[in-house]
């Protein structure tokens, strides 16, 4: 899915004019990073972003085991996000929730949540 990977691509590139764009930008944006609490609406997103972005270090991704399902309007994304960084390694499961919209898939939810073992 685009979206999806335009997402991704927006973070590595610590973009948040690409970032702004993948979300949806009003009240139903959710996000919750790693270890934060529930961000809600977009303002909030946003301004997580741009913290995050303004951090040391630049993340990349390689993501695996992804499946997207697609209902009506909704499509939904789960993966593993494998971090590649100098300052942090490991694997966040995570779930990316797009609804299509009138300028075309939008990002709502984000939900991602550190693999602590596996199964």
């Amino acid at each position: 899915m685009a979206a999806n990977q335009a997402f991704y691509d927006a973070h590595e590139q610590r973009d948040l004019a690409a970032m702004a764009a993948v979300w949806d930008n009003s009240d139903r944006a959710v996000c919750v990073h790693p270890g934060w609490p529930i961000l809600r609406g977009w303002l909030a997103v946003e301004e997580s972003w741009r913290g995050i972005f303004g951090g040391p270090g630049r993340n990349q991704f390689i993501v695996t085991n992804d499946v997207v399902a697609v209902e009506g309007d909704l499509a939904w994304v789960t993966l593993d996000e494998n971090l590649v960084d100098v300052a942090a390694t490991g694997t966040i499961a995570a779930t990316n929730l797009f609804a299509r919209t009138a300028s075309g898939w939008k990002l709502v939810l984000h939900h991602g949540s550190p693999v602590m073992f596996r199964g």
